[in-house]
């Protein structure tokens, strides 16, 4: 997906836009096959009682609400965060009812730094820390190919400069 054109300035283009790792989608992923399959199993159950029939509504709603809360959540959280390295500045936008985003102009940016533990460099992301002119060092977690991130940010920065 294409970040919107009018969240830039003129001559402003994308150099890289993209969303958090795939990995952060592995718990929500196991929680709805954990989900699923409890209920296909009390189902199963529960399916030679008078009640099985208001057991089965029962299952079902609590299973949609716990879908909905560790898998659809997750995946819309995920869906819906963009980390935006353009020729002017890094974007970073989250949130699905309440957006909230920061960016840091190249001209701020004063160092940029990338950290990965050894199964983060077998999955191919990390945590990327960029360091501008006024404020701590941020932090940006699960970024994919965090080392490529760091190359084309410290590309941009000394054009900039």
């Amino acid at each position: 997906m294409a970040f919107p054109d009018e969240l830039l300035t003129p001559d402003e283009t994308v150099v890289l836009h993209e969303h958090p790792h795939w990995k952060m989608l592995i718990v929500p992923v196991l929680a709805f096959l954990i989900t699923v399959g409890a209920a296909f199993f009390v189902a199963a159950l529960i399916r030679e009682q008078d009640w099985h029939v208001w057991g089965w509504i029962a299952l079902g709603v609590i299973g949609g609400l716990l879908i909905a809360w560790l898998t659809i959540g997750p995946l819309l959280r995920w869906r819906t965060t963009h980390f935006v390295l353009t020729s002017r500045r890094v974007l970073v936008r989250e949130g699905i009812l309440v957006r909230q985003g920061i960016d840091i102009p190249m001209s701020r940016i004063n160092s940029v730094q990338f950290r990965h533990t050894i199964v983060e460099r077998v999955l191919g992301c990390g945590t990327l820390i960029i360091e501008s002119a006024s404020d701590e060092p941020l932090e940006f977690d699960d970024i994919p190919q965090v080392e490529k991130v760091h190359t084309l940010l410290y590309r941009e920065v000394v054009e900039e400069q």
